[in-house]
């Protein structure tokens, strides 16, 4: 009995491209397959080759060489063949903002040829699954992201695909939505038999397909099941348990700058770490003086741990992140460190009759490192930007480096420094054009300003770049320069709006570890983030939902607030989770029965 044919299958495929008289190969010879009735993953760091090999298997470029079918069609000779059995979500899927939710679906029903009769049924099982059902009439441009997410997939569902591919779908979305975007893709493949290929940034995401491809700078460095490439890391990954009042960062900090250290990470208030096989294979006695007295155990390697093993070990230079230098002649801080910089009280921001953030305290000490958490539509990007003197607050109290915002929001912005969510720089001018531009809008001018984008060069790494249009930079290097535009000035307090929303892991240990350092040299640092296993570098952390501020405190503090006395075993992403769904269970009980929602009063109680 013959075995069916692969979803997809991809021979020597090669994909160059043409840019300024150059060559540039964004895949190199990668062979795979992708399975019917299941789901694979593609990973990889940042221009890996992920969204060509997407792009390539939707029929929208053709390959420079090899051979790509799709349920053993030739997609270069049979694109449209291919099209009709496929669809395709792009990472930024085209909704249109000022049409409904239902215009939409009617739209893409519309554009893929759907016939009436088949549309009721089907659109009343993709509300169902997404659960947007109660919002047909809302306007697209009115959701959170991770409803707009959820009617992405639907749209694309809209008629019945055989493969669907995905591009990064969860970049941006927050725990609550991943989780049921994910439930949907397992309904489809194990209801519908549905197959999926899927680019991610998330290894715990890749780790719940069955078959994942790493590809690095075009290449396939290794595919298999999970398990497979998760034991690359075998014997080679430990937990560290910092000493009482240390934090994790800081224990974590110290093994990264340790030779033989491949990986460290904090993980639910201990270190997770990876250290080289020839290290293990002698016994390691380095490592007692790395850890000064911290405790360790082994433990089981995951596919995150084999992902990082196989970039530091086979072509990968250094991929350890480094701190950046100290920054030059810094002014003097006004403060001593652990002084109140930001000051939130009883702040509140409407829409109309909408209220967005509601009465809400708390404050932000000198040196912190501060997250605003909480699903897509809590509030939190609000706060933020009311913080940065972006949106003014309709009532309430808000100083920001001891300046009111009411009075004197002018003096408040030259201390801080603001990293857009959205690459928010200009694409058409060059990495040394933006800084020059930016470093005169904070005021610097001159040899000062000459000064500043010499270390902003070094610290980001970005003098090989100078001349690139930023539009041009892969992202992690547009990242690199959007820090280093906010950092020029030097300020006393940096903002920054997701900074990590579909960075894969080698640019989040590579960010994390510079904000880290900024930390340490007294910025204090306010964040907001989707990826939960960030909340862990945090020194405090603030949980809204539906504006108001559910749980506030150390990563610790908030694990305990979850209902886990010790805070040790349970994970941010899931103490997120129980504190979010709990709150919600309690407002529908209050609407049921018509009692008012509590105050947020115990949440404030550790606002100081």
């Amino acid at each position: 009995m013959n075995s069916p044919a692969p979803a997809l299958s991809a021979r020597g495929l090669s994909k160059h491209f043409l840019a300024k008289g150059l060559r540039q190969t964004a895949l190199d010879d990668v062979s795979f397959e992708a399975q019917a009735s299941a789901l694979s993953a593609l990973v990889g760091p940042d221009a890996a080759g992920k969204t060509t090999m997407l792009r390539l298997a939707a029929g929208l470029m053709h390959a420079s060489h090899g051979e790509l079918s799709v349920f053993g069609l030739d997609v270069a000779a049979h694109p449209q063949s291919v099209q009709d059995r496929i669809s395709y979500m792009p990472q930024r899927f085209g909704l249109y903002d000022d049409l409904s939710v239902q215009e939409n679906l009617d739209l893409y029903a519309d554009l893929h040829g759907v016939p009436r009769n088949e549309r009721g049924p089907r659109y009343a099982r993709l509300m169902e699954m997404t659960d947007l059902g109660r919002f047909t009439g809302r306007l697209a441009g009115k959701l959170s992201g991770g409803m707009k997410q959820k009617l992405g997939l639907a749209c694309t569902l809209v008629r019945s695909p055989e493969l669907l591919l995905l591009d990064e779908p969860t970049a941006g979305v927050d725990p609550l939505s991943r989780r049921d975007l994910w439930e949907i893709l397992e309904h489809l493949v194990q209801k519908e038999g549905l197959a999926v290929l899927i680019s991610t940034s998330y290894l715990d995401e890749a780790a719940r397909c069955s078959h994942v491809v790493v590809l690095h700078q075009g290449q396939l460095l290794a595919q298999g099941a999970p398990q497979t490439i998760s034991q690359k890391a075998g014997g080679l990954c430990f937990l560290a348990t910092p000493a009482p009042n240390q934090p994790a960062r800081s224990l974590q900090v110290r093994l990264l700058d340790a030779p033989e250290t491949l990986d460290a990470v904090p993980r639910a208030g201990q270190v997770h770490f990876i250290r080289s096989a020839r290290a293990v294979q002698q016994g390691d006695p380095a490592l007692a003086a790395v850890l000064d007295h911290a405790s360790h155990t082994s433990t089981p390697p995951t596919l995150e741990d084999g992902f990082m093993v196989m970039l530091r070990t086979q072509g990968q230079p250094d991929a350890r992140p480094h701190a950046p230098a100290p920054a030059s002649e810094r002014a003097p801080a006004e403060h001593a460190a652990g002084d109140t910089v930001i000051e939130v009280k009883n702040l509140v921001r409407k829409f109309g009759d909408f209220v967005a953030v509601d009465n809400t305290t708390f404050n932000v000490r000198r040196g912190e490192i501060f997250g605003l958490l909480g699903p897509n539509g809590a509030g939190k990007t609000t706060t933020f930007r009311m913080l940065c003197g972006l949106l003014p607050a309709t009532s309430g109290e808000l100083k920001v480096a001891g300046n009111n915002l009411r009075t004197a929001g002018a003096q408040a912005r030259l201390k801080i420094g603001y990293v857009a969510q959205r690459f928010a720089l200009y694409g058409n001018l060059s990495v040394q054009e933006n800084l020059v531009f930016f470093g005169g809008a904070y005021g610097l001018y001159g040899k000062r300003l000459r000064e500043r984008i010499e270390a902003a060069m070094d610290q980001f790494q970005l003098r090989e770049h100078s001349r690139a249009a930023a539009g041009q930079l892969p992202g992690g290097f547009k990242q690199r320069l959007a820090m280093a535009a906010g950092l020029l000035h030097e300020p006393d307090i940096l903002f920054l709006d997701e900074p990590t929303s579909g960075a894969d892991p080698l640019a989040r240990r590579e960010f994390w570890r510079r904000i880290t350092a900024l930390a340490e040299q007294g910025t204090t640092v306010v964040i907001t983030t989707h990826f939960m296993e960030e909340a862990e570098y945090c020194d405090r952390v603030v949980i809204q939902d539906a504006g108001r501020i559910l749980a506030m405190g150390t990563p610790l503090e908030i694990r305990r607030q979850a209902g886990n006395a010790q805070g040790a075993q349970i994970t941010m992403e899931q103490a997120f989770i129980d504190i979010v769904e709990r709150a919600r269970r309690q407002d529908a009980d209050e609407d049921a029965s018509g009692t008012a929602h509590p105050s947020t009063a115990a949440a404030e109680e550790g606002a100081s």
